[in-house]
C-alpha cells in the first residue's frame, strides 16, 4: 500500500488499493451543512447546491440497527453491529462535544439505506463551523476486492482531507493535528499535500495508526449495555432465572468493557514518557488523557516535584501547595485560561475532594458537581467564578503517587452531555495515573540528577576574574550534549608573583561523577602546586606522579602557561594536550604553537618541556579542550584549522571573540565531548609603570626605602595611598635585610588595576602572622601588613621568597 503518494490511483477517481472515498461534511453552530464534499455527493446522492444551508439530520438521517451479519463479508472486525445511531444524532444536533465515532445505517435521499462508518470531531477556535463529519463506506470494507484493506489491519484511521473548493479548508489543514491529536505535523502536511495533487478525500488504513476515537466493532453501546445489565438486576431480584444467553450476553459485555480499558491504558501508556524532560512529561501526561476518557484535564504537582528537586517529605496538608502545571479540554480556546491560568500555585482546603484524594492517595469520583460543591470549590479562587465550569460535570480526581509517596493529582471533569464516571472509571483512572506518576517521577529524578551534576560542575570550575595582572581572561564551559552534565575538562587561572599569571586548561579522559572527581583533584593539585611558582614543566611532572598515585585507571591532558606581562612572554609545557593558537595583535594572524606535545598526565616516567614565547600587547591567546575541535569521522586538523580561523576573527569584546569561536566550531555537528575554553588578551604592563630598587644589608636601607616610594607615588599621581605604602614597605623592607643572607633585597611597586609591592629576598622561611603580646619586640609586622593592604601574601621562588601586598587605587574622578 502506498501511503502518501498518490501512485496508483486510477483516472476515474475510485479508490486506489488500500484507499477508500471519504466523505467530508461540516456542520456549523445551527446545525446547518456549510460544506459537502464530492465525497458525500457520491456517497450520499445529494448534491452540494441541494446540500448546503439544510440541517445536518435531515441529511444524513439514521435508520436504525443493522441487521445482523450474514458470515460472508471478509472482515470479523467489522462483521457485528449493535447500533451506533445516537450517536451520530447527538454529534449532528449538538448535544456531544467530544470527538465521537462509530458505524450506522443512513437513509439517504437517492442511495436508500448505506452502511457507513462514522467520524464526528468538533472544531474550536474562531468561525462558525462547528462540527466535521467524516463518513466512508463500510460496504466497500467487506466486498470491495480493492478498496478493502488486508485481513491484519486493525484500526482506520481517517486522513483528514478537504476538498480545495471549501473556503476553509486552508484554516483547518493548519489545524488538523489538533483535531486529530495523534497526527503529526509531517504527516498532516502530507495529506493535505495529497488531496492538493488528487482532488479528493481519502481514507488510510494503518495498523499502527491512532485516532481519538474509534469505532468499537461488534461491542454495543454503553447506554444499550446498561439497560441489558438493569434487565439482568432486575431478573435477579424478582428471582426470576436468567436466560442463558443472557448470562452469556452479560459476560460478553463485561469482557468488551474491560478489553475497551486496558485498550486505552496500553494507548495511553505509549504516549507517556517519551522523553525525560519533566515539562514535556507533564504535557503528554494531560494530553493522553483528552478527548477519549475525559474531557478536561488538570494536573497539579508540589512544589518540590516542579522544581525538580529531592523527594517531596511528609503528608501533604492544607498549607502544601500545588502548582497547576498544564490543563487540556475541548471547549473554547481561552476558555479556562483566565479562571484557572497554568503556573498557579494554590492550596487545597480540607473539605474539598482534591484534599481527600492527596492525603489519602485514592482516586475520588463525584459523579456530578452540584450547585452547593460547585460552589463550595469555587471559594477557594478570589475574584474568580469557576462554577459556569464545573457545575454538572462528571468528576473524578486521581493521585499521581510514586513509591506511595503523592506527587501531585489530575482533576477530570466530562462535559453534562457525556455519560458520568463510573467505578470502572475510577479504577481505569486510578491505573491512569499510577502509570502517569512513575512516568512523572522518572522525569523528576531524571531533573534532580541533572540539577546536581550542574551544581557539582559549577562548584568545581572556577570563577575567574576577567582582569588579572596585565591581561583580560575569558571562559566559556559546554558540557557534553549527549554523555551527560558532567565532565573531566576544566580551566584554572593563578595570581603569582611578580605580576605574573598561570593559565590552565586540562581534559581528564572519560565522562561522569568519576572523572568530575579527578578533575577537582588534579585541579586543586595545580592551585597548590602553582602557588610554589614551580616553572611548568616541573608543575606537570609532579602533577603526573601525583595521578600515579590517585591510581591507574585515569588519564588527563593538561595545558599550563606563565604569562609575564613585565618581561611580555610566555613560558608553557604540554602534556599531551592539543596546542594553544596565539593571535598576533599586529596582523591578526592566527598560529597553533609549536610546543612539545609531551604524554598525557598518568602515564609516568615522561619528561616535560617548557618554552618560552616572546609576545607583544594585545596579543591573544586561546587554549581549550579537544572537545571543541574534534569531530566524530573527521580528522582533527580540520577542527584546529577551523579554530585558528575563528580565533582570528575580529571582536567587540573577549566575550563576543569567544562567542564567536563556540558558534562557529560547535555547529559543525557530531560534537559528544564536553568543551572548556579560556581566552587571555595578553596586554602587558608599560615600563614606565614598573619601578625597582635593590637593597643592601644596611638597617637604614629602610629609611631609604621609604622615601623612594613616596617619591614614585606622587610622580603616578597616587599621593593618597602614600602613607599607607610606606608604612607597609618599611616593614617589609626591614624584615628581608633582617632574614636576607647574601643576595641584595629586591623591591619592586607596579602600577596596574591596584597598587603591587614585592619584596623579594634569598630566605626561604616564609613569614606568618603572630599573635604578639604587649611586651614582645617582634611579631606586630605582618599584622600590620594584613591589616591594612587590600590583599598580601607570600611565595617561595628558587633562590628564596617573595612577600607582597595590595593597595586599592582611588577613584578618578570624572571631569
Amino acid at each position: 500500500m502506498d501511503r502518501g503518494t498518490g501512485r496508483g490511483v486510477p483516472p476515474d477517481g475510485t479508490a486506489a488499493p488500500g484507499r477508500i472515498p471519504l466523505a467530508v461534511v461540516v456542520v456549523d453552530r445551527q446545525g446547518l451543512v456549510t460544506h459537502w464534499s464530492r465525497g458525500a455527493r457520491r456517497l450520499f446522492g445529494t448534491a452540494r447546491e441541494e446540500a448546503v444551508g439544510r440541517p445536518a439530520v435531515d441529511l444524513l438521517p439514521v435508520s436504525g440497527a443493522l441487521p445482523e451479519d450474514d458470515g460472508s463479508a471478509p472482515y470479523e472486525a467489522y462483521a457485528a453491529y449493535d447500533g451506533f445511531g445516537p450517536d451520530l444524532e447527538s454529534s449532528l444536533d449538538g448535544r456531544l462535544f467530544y470527538p465521537a465515532a462509530g458505524r450506522a445505517r443512513l437513509t439517504a435521499a437517492r442511495s436508500g439505506r448505506l452502511d457507513v462508518l462514522w467520524w464526528a470531531y468538533p472544531l474550536v477556535g474562531p468561525g462558525p463551523e462547528r462540527l466535521l463529519v467524516l463518513a466512508a463506506d463500510a460496504d466497500a470494507l467487506r466486498h470491495g476486492d480493492d478498496a478493502g484493506p488486508p485481513a491484519a489491519v486493525e484500526r482506520i484511521a481517517p486522513g483528514f482531507a478537504l476538498h480545495t473548493d471549501f473556503p476553509g479548508a486552508e484554516d483547518l489543514a493548519r489545524r488538523l493535528p489538533e483535531i486529530l491529536p495523534s497526527m503529526s505535523v509531517g504527516d498532516s502536511a502530507r495529506i493535505v499535500a495529497q488531496v492538493l495533487e488528487l482532488g479528493y478525500p481519502v481514507l488510510e488504513f494503518s495498523q499502527n495508526d491512532r485516532v481519538p476515537v474509534t469505532p468499537d466493532w461488534g461491542v454495543p453501546r454503553r447506554a444499550e449495555r446498561k439497560a441489558r445489565q438493569e434487565r439482568a438486576a432486575a431478573a435477579a431480584r424478582s428471582g426470576e432465572p436468567l436466560p442463558e444467553d443472557a448470562e452469556d450476553e452479560v459476560q460478553d459485555l463485561e469482557y468488551a468493557a474491560v478489553r475497551e480499558r486496558l485498550e486505552f491504558l496500553n494507548e495511553v501508556s505509549g504516549r507517556i514518557g517519551t522523553s525525560l524532560d519533566l515539562s514535556r512529561t507533564i504535557v503528554e501526561v494531560s494530553r493522553a488523557v483528552v478527548p477519549r476518557f475525559t474531557d478536561v484535564a488538570g494536573t497539579y504537582l508540589r512544589e518540590q516535584v516542579v522544581a525538580g528537586e529531592g523527594f517531596p517529605d511528609g503528608v501533604p496538608d492544607t498549607t502544601t501547595l500545588w502548582h497547576r502545571v498544564a490543563l487540556e479540554h475541548t471547549d473554547e480556546p481561552g476558555r479556562w485560561d483566565d479562571v484557572v491560568p497554568v503556573g498557579e500555585a494554590m492550596p487545597f482546603p480540607a473539605h474539598t475532594p482534591f484534599f481527600q484524594c492527596m492525603t489519602s492517595g485514592e482516586p475520588v469520583l463525584v459523579p456530578r458537581i452540584s450547585e452547593q460543591m460547585g460552589h463550595m470549590i469555587a471559594a477557594q479562587f478570589e475574584k474568580r467564578d469557576i462554577r459556569p465550569l464545573i457545575t454538572g460535570r462528571s468528576m473524578l480526581v486521581v493521585p499521581l503517587k510514586a513509591r506511595n509517596v503523592v506527587l501531585g493529582f489530575m482533576i477530570l471533569l466530562r462535559h453534562p452531555e457525556r455519560v458520568e464516571f463510573n467505578d470502572m472509571d475510577r479504577v481505569t483512572g486510578a491505573e491512569l495515573a499510577a502509570r502517569a506518576g512513575l512516568v512523572l517521577d522518572n522525569a523528576r529524578m531524571y531533573t534532580y540528577q541533572e540539577s546536581v551534576a550542574e551544581t557539582l560542575q559549577d562548584s568545581m570550575l572556577p570563577h575567574i576574574a576577567p582582569r588579572m595582572a596585565g591581561c583580560d581572561i575569558a571562559t566559556r564551559y559546554l558540557p557534553g550534549t549527549l554523555l551527560g552534565r558532567v565532565g573531566g575538562d576544566w580551566f584554572d587561572s593563578v595570581k603569582l608573583p611578580g605580576s605574573r599569571t598561570a593559565l590552565v586548561v586540562g581534559d581528564v579522559m572519560g565522562h561522569g561523577l568519576n572523572s568530575a572527581a579527578m578533575m577537582g583533584q588534579l585541579r586543586t593539585a595545580v592551585q597548590t602546586m602553582a602557588a610554589l611558582d614551580l616553572p611548568p614543566a616541573q608543575l606537570l611532572r609532579n602533577l603526573d606522579d601525583l595521578a600515579q598515585r590517585l591510581g591507574e585507571h585515569y588519564l588527563a591532558t593538561c595545558l599550563y602557561a606563565i604569562y609575564d606581562p613585565i618581561a611580555g612572554e610566555l613560558e608553557i609545557a604540554n602534556a599531551g594536550h592539543i596546542p594553544p593558537v596565539l593571535v598576533r595583535a599586529g596582523d591578526g594572524r592566527s598560529d597553533l604553537l609549536d610546543l612539545p606535545t609531551g604524554a598525557p598526565i598518568g602515564v609516568g616516567g615522561v619528561p616535560f618541556e617548557s618554552v618560552r614565547v616572546p609576545v607583544e600587547p594585545g596579543d591573544r591567546l586561546v587554549m581549550c579542550t579537544d572537545g571543541l575541535v574534534e569531530v566524530r569521522g573527521e580528522d582533527i586538523g580540520v577542527g584546529l584549522a577551523a579554530l585558528c580561523e575563528s580565533a582570528a576573527h575580529p571582536a567587540a569584546s573577549m566575550d563576543d571573540a569567544c562567542d564567536t569561536i563556540i558558534r562557529t566550531l560547535n555547529t559543525r555537528g557530531g560534537r559528544k565531548d564536553d568543551v572548556a575554553l579560556l581566552m587571555a588578551r595578553l596586554n602587558g604592563i608599560e615600563p614606565e609603570d614598573v619601578a625597582e630598587w635593590r637593597i643592601g644589608h644596611d638597617p637604614r636601607e629602610a629609611g631609604r626605602m621609604r622615601a623612594a616610594v613616596r617619591e614614585q607615588l606622587h610622580t603616578w599621581g597616587l599621593a593618597s595611598l602614600a602613607d599607607t605604602a610606606e608604612l607597609l614597605v618599611s616593614e617589609l623592607v626591614t624584615n628581608a635585610v633582617r632574614h636576607s643572607h647574601s643576595r641584595p633585597v629586591e623591591l619592586r611597586l607596579v602600577r596596574g588595576d591596584t597598587l603591587l609591592c614585592e619584596v623579594e629576598d634569598d630566605d626561604h622561611t616564609l613569614p606568618t602572622l603572630l599573635s604578639a603580646g604587649p611586651l614582645d619586640d617582634a611579631g606586630r609586622g605582618m599584622r600590620v601588613v594584613s591589616t591594612l593592604a587590600r590583599e598580601w601574601g607570600t611565595s617561595r621562588t628558587g633562590s628564596g621568597k617573595t612577600v607582597w601586598y595590595e593597595l586599592t587605587l582611588p577613584r578618578r574622578r570624572s571631569r
